[in-house]
């Protein structure tokens, strides 16, 4: 099984190195590594030249946006199945691929996913927060539920059938894709109950205030338009991260590159 990851990035030079050699490190061969570009011009188009490898699939050009990257990443992409790996994010540990690959072998099941890890920015072995995303059930999503999106891997049917990522959205695409595919499309998903992902703390959603209004604005639409609930969903969603403050927990793995390295 050919897995595809999508990287869209722009000026991560302090990142990016070890989101390439994260996903280097994975035992599961088969797989292929987009990168989408925007056109750095602060040394990540460097970095990434200098560590491709035969998996690399690297294109540098102007976007519209994060979301638009990713999609046209999607569309270059060549796998069955597709994942992502964000500029800041780092693999749990190297079978990360293996479990995917194991999960979707099943012929009933759309899409995996897993939990998650939000870690200092820098120290990707401090635990800020830890979201256990649990089994799905679509009774959950009325009360904000979904699941983490950089650990979530999906057939390309899914993305066929149902769209790619809506480039209206600015921060929330990934939350009304999710909401459409598993509402519209009625996807079935398998959980890998363990962290797949570690994720820099940091991100588009919550640099400033004004981000972070932007958010549950463009949450509360794809809420609304895809009916699965209101202002008490929103609610729901933003206190669930308490919880993941309160359920933090410290790993002891080193991180990939650093195996790579010692």
């Amino acid at each position: 099984m050919k897995i595809s990851i999508i990287t869209a990035v722009l000026n991560r030079h302090e990142t990016i190195a070890d989101a390439i050699l994260s996903t280097q490190a994975q035992t599961w061969s088969d797989r292929e590594h987009v990168i989408q570009d925007g056109g750095s011009t602060d040394g990540t188009l460097n970095i990434l030249r200098s560590l491709a490898d035969d998996h690399t699939c690297l294109r540098s050009e102007s976007d519209k946006g994060i979301y638009d990257a990713i999609n046209r990443g999607i569309s270059r992409s060549s796998s069955d199945v597709v994942g992502l790996m964000h500029s800041d994010d780092v693999f749990a540990h190297n079978r990360v691929l293996e479990k995917v690959a194991d999960a979707m072998s099943d012929p009933e099941i759309d899409g995996v996913y897993g939990d998650l890890e939000y870690v200092s920015a820098s120290n990707p072995h401090q635990v800020i927060r830890y979201w256990k995303s649990g089994h799905y059930d679509q009774a959950r999503l009325k009360y904000g539920w979904m699941p983490p999106h950089p650990t979530v891997y999906l057939r390309r049917s899914v993305f066929e059938r149902w769209g790619l990522y809506d480039t209206r959205f600015r921060i929330s695409a990934d939350y009304d894709a999710m909401l459409r595919y598993l509402v519209q499309g009625g996807i079935k998903l398998a959980y890998i109950p363990e962290v797949l992902v570690k994720m820099r703390v940091g991100g588009e959603s919550n640099r400033s205030l004004g981000r972070i209004l932007l958010k549950s604005r463009e949450d509360m639409i794809a809420i609304q338009r895809n009916s699965v609930g209101g202002v008490g969903t929103l609610l729901s969603k933003n206190f669930s991260k308490v919880e993941q403050l309160m359920h933090r927990r410290r790993t002891t793995f080193p991180l990939p590159h650093e195996e790579i390295c010692a």
